[in-house]
């Protein structure tokens, strides 16, 4: 299964392409960052993120989209983003039947670190150590992406299935 996960945003938006299946180990692709100036009028970065976001969709054609669910911030303006790049990125997975789920942070954090409160330097090295990598994709959110691909195959029906299967034998 190839998942891309996608953390949004307007100033920063984290991709992470990654394949696999649960109890097997993870195959990086690819990671990065989708930036627009915030000095840019709001169209013209939704313009940019859309059109980059296919480009990555259309480049890895993944299996599965997994997206950070926007949650509630203090700074409503940067929510406000934050749900409008969300949204870019739930289209584009309907527009292309590719199934796409949305996962908490908490959520992502306790499935990479085992605990749903772990910072960004946990959740980073967490990735870097279940990805076999030399260093931690930065800025965090090409980390927080990684880790949003890698709680969705973790979490996948097919995870379930294992631990399932798992469970019967003993």
């Amino acid at each position: 299964m190839k998942v891309l996960g996608i953390d949004p945003g307007l100033t920063r938006c984290g991709v992470g392409v990654l394949s696999g299946l649960p109890g097997k180990p993870l195959s990086f692709i690819e990671v990065g960052v989708i930036r627009t100036p915030a000095t840019t009028p709001l169209a013209e970065r939704l313009h940019q993120v859309n059109i980059e976001l296919t480009e990555w969709i259309d480049r890895h054609a993944p299996d599965e989209i997994s997206v950070e669910r926007v949650f509630a911030q203090a700074n409503r303006r940067s929510a406000m983003e934050t749900a409008q790049a969300a949204g870019l990125a739930l289209t584009l997975a309907a527009s292309r039947n590719i199934p796409v789920t949305l996962h908490t942070p908490s959520e992502v954090k306790a499935a990479v670190t085992g605990s749903g409160r772990a910072d960004k330097a946990q959740v980073g090295e967490m990735v870097r150590r279940l990805l076999g990598l030399q260093a931690i994709p930065e800025p965090a959110d090409a980390a927080d992406a990684l880790a949003l691909a890698i709680c969705h195959i973790y979490q996948s029906p097919i995870a379930s299935r294992v631990k399932l299967e798992k469970l019967a034998k003993k």
